[in-house]
């Protein structure tokens, strides 16, 4: 996974993006790992230069105290025994090696994963250079670290580490008195100083030359897309047409007006035709309690049909006379 970073510039803009790669800058991150080589790391640090006297050096101590026996008291050979305050030292420290043997390989992914994990919280940035001109200034290098791990203060408040490429004495000497920034070449990148940093600033030459170094090829320079001049030129052919924009005021109430009457038309056959579809329901259960005979269904399916179905059931209800009254009515 290849991530991209701006390279911030000492005026503070944002210049070219590079690309990191991601063997380096996206690995996994092995924690058990990074313990162990930060012990080893710390481990070799230790001078081992500890030392003790045991009671054969201690200065004093050849004559017996006292005679061996009639004393009542427990029998000593020597005032400089481990019992006796001035006597020598029992099973002290003494000088050795606290080195511990760490393959290259570990000592190689530590660091990536110390890399990646930075990266991965966004704590990792990339300037071109820190100082314009030859003459080193503190003030300058400073407000451009500022700029880049975003310090809000005058002063930081968590240790920065710098990365140099070797040979950048400008950059030493800007940031060198600088409390809680520690300034390291390419070559003296470690894995405990990354972790001991609460963020990592490259230069761009000293990236260049760490992706170099560890085997990741040369580092990839991204320039930014010129995206505003396309947007802007989209507009211009519209512009430039002045009668479209004339008449377009003038056309907006006739192109409402017309949409509106294409609803309206829209909505009138729905509602005509939900009207007969309520009308059939309603007539339904009126026709079947009417009783009439099969002859009539069997009539014109069309208006007139419908007609004298109804005016069969008004002749059936308002009708109060006898049965054959009825019956000739409807023959």
């Amino acid at each position: 996974m290849t991530t991209v970073v701006s390279v911030m510039t000492p005026d503070g803009k944002g210049g070219a993006q590079v690309e990191l790669p991601g063997e380096i800058f996206g690995a996994k991150v092995n924690i058990p790992l990074i313990h162990q080589v930060v012990v080893a790391q710390e481990a070799a640090a230790r001078q081992g230069t500890h030392a003790t006297k045991t009671r054969g050096m201690v200065r004093g101590g050849g004559k017996k105290p006292y005679r061996q026996k009639g004393t009542g008291r427990a029998r000593q050979g020597s005032l400089r025994a481990p019992q006796y305050a001035g006597g020598g030292t029992v099973h002290g420290p003494v000088p050795r090696s606290y080195a511990q043997r760490t393959p290259k390989k570990m000592k190689a992914a530590a660091l990536r994963g110390a890399l990646s994990d930075r990266t991965g919280h966004g704590r990792l940035a990339v300037v071109s250079a820190f100082v314009e001109g030859d003459v080193p200034s503190t003030k300058d290098a400073l407000t451009v670290l500022r700029t880049a791990v975003g310090a809000a203060g005058a002063r930081l408040s968590r240790p920065v580490l710098v990365v140099v490429n070797v040979g950048d004495e400008m950059t030493h000497k800007s940031l060198r008195n600088v409390p809680r920034v520690r300034v390291l070449d390419t070559g003296q990148l470690n894995t405990y100083d990354v972790l001991a940093c609460d963020h990592v600033v490259f230069t761009q030459a000293a990236l260049a030359e760490f992706v170099a170094r560890t085997g990741g090829g040369e580092l990839v320079t991204v320039d930014k897309p010129a995206a505003k001049p396309a947007r802007a030129a989209g507009p211009k052919p519209a512009a430039a047409d002045g009668a479209g924009d004339a008449e377009e005021p003038a056309a907006r109430p006739a192109r409402a007006a017309k949409a509106k009457a294409d609803a309206e038309d829209a909505d009138e056959p729905g509602a005509e035709e939900a009207k007969p579809a309520r009308a059939s329901r309603a007539r339904k259960p009126a026709t079947a309690s009417a009783g009439e005979p099969a002859d009539g269904e069997e009539s014109d399916a069309g208006p007139s049909g419908v007609k004298q179905r109804n005016s069969g059931t008004s002749r059936k209800t308002a009708s109060s006379g006898s049965g054959a009254e009825q019956k000739e009515e409807q023959e």
